[in-house]
């Protein structure tokens, strides 16, 4: 009985048993994350050779090993410019890392959020955490560091995230116990208000201001730096190792409150956790990206579509898929309108919503936990 229950589900049932084309499934489960952890790096190579100054896919790999390996021939003899190094070490290779670690980041969110509150729909996003970060990010553009503490951009758009979050749990707890119904719409309504909040900054400021604002507000990587690398980075490496140990639970979580506390999960205890890690994940992203959307939403219902909604399956595919997402995106941002630079937010929509409705348009969407 125990493993009956401890199959993938969609909703609040079991999933369906196997279907006659299972072991092509497992085939694509088996190489599905190879080949998009092979993706990845190479599409961090085609980003670093993409830019105003012309590189090769070959001199961009040789950069990157030169840095990493040491004594490599070629980063001494003169055949790679000062410029070359320059463009592809400092520039283009933190912003690609940058849009994967946000890619997969926002993608687990929506992983972990959708498994909370059991509805396919829900997305980082709708917690009100990126409505908070813009709250923080458009006072300091608006009215300096001093409005927030001193506090940088960056700093100011965490601190919104955080208040945001506190916010949420707070209008979510009722007698002790954190309802889903009460946290989505508490994150909704927050979220409107907080966006008010933006709007009205916005459209009150200094027009040399606003550019700045819609931008940070659409999402952007093009100021990437590696120090920036690190907050993000260490939140997505944390919580993934976390949900990757908790995914048996995450499966029970799935079938009801009463399924996963007869299996022995404390119910309350992890949606706490995982409210937490998912306002963590979106807050270091949100507050060195600004404002992008659809990944964490469409990410995860693709990955329960290819592979199925056991988390362990899930979530490797789900964490990858989104990195090579969003740099996929980001590099079309800055190729398809040159010199011009097109914000992460609009990409993601316009990229991620036809692809994510032909995905609906097969019988795999029901393995991801659309009904028909």
């Amino acid at each position: 009985m125990t493993a009956d229950l401890e199959r993938p589900v969609s909703g609040n049932r079991p999933a369906p048993a196997a279907s006659p084309a299972r072991p092509r499934r497992s085939a694509l489960e088996r190489l599905l994350t190879p080949l998009l952890v092979l993706g990845i790096v190479v599409l961090l190579v085609v980003s670093g050779s993409t830019g105003p100054l012309q590189t090769t896919f070959l001199e961009s790999l040789q950069i990157m090993a030169g840095h990493l390996i040491p004594g490599l021939p070629w980063m001494s003899d003169g055949s790679l410019t000062v410029s070359q190094d320059q463009a592809v070490w400092s520039f283009r290779l933190p912003r690609a890392l940058l849009a994967g670690i946000a890619g997969a980041s926002l993608a687990l969110a929506g992983a972990l959020l959708q498994a909370n509150v059991r509805n396919p729909l829900a997305e980082p996003y709708i917690l009100g955490v990126s409505a908070g970060a813009g709250v923080g990010a458009v006072l300091a553009i608006v009215a300096g560091s001093t409005a927030v503490g001193g506090l940088g951009l960056n700093a100011s758009a965490f601190a919104g995230a955080a208040a945001a979050t506190a916010l949420v749990y707070l209008l979510a707890k009722q007698d002790g116990v954190i309802a889903p119904s009460r946290l989505i719409l508490a994150g909704v309504a927050l979220g409107s208000l907080l966006s008010a909040i933006t709007n009205f900054l916005t459209i009150t400021t200094d027009a040399q201001n606003v550019y700045s604002v819609l931008f940070f507000l659409l999402g952007s990587v093009s100021a990437a730096t590696y120090p920036q690398l690190l907050p993000p980075g260490v939140a997505l490496v944390a919580i993934s190792v976390f949900a990757m140990f908790r995914s048996r639970a995450l499966n029970a979580f799935l079938a009801g409150d009463e399924t996963a506390t007869a299996l022995g999960v404390n119910v309350e205890s992890l949606r706490r956790t995982l409210l937490l890690a998912t306002a963590l994940l979106t807050a270091t992203t949100v507050a060195v990206c600004g404002g992008i959307g659809f990944v964490g939403l469409v990410v995860p219902h693709a990955a329960r579509i290819l592979v199925g909604s056991d988390h362990r399956r899930m979530l490797p595919v789900t964490i990858f898929g989104g990195a090579l997402f969003l740099m996929l995106t980001d590099l079309l941002a800055r190729t398809v309108a040159q010199p011009a630079e097109i914000p992460l937010g609009i990409l993601t929509a316009t990229v991620g919503a036809p692809f994510f409705l032909w995905l609906m348009r097969g019988n795999g969407a029901v393995r991801g936990g659309i009904k028909r």
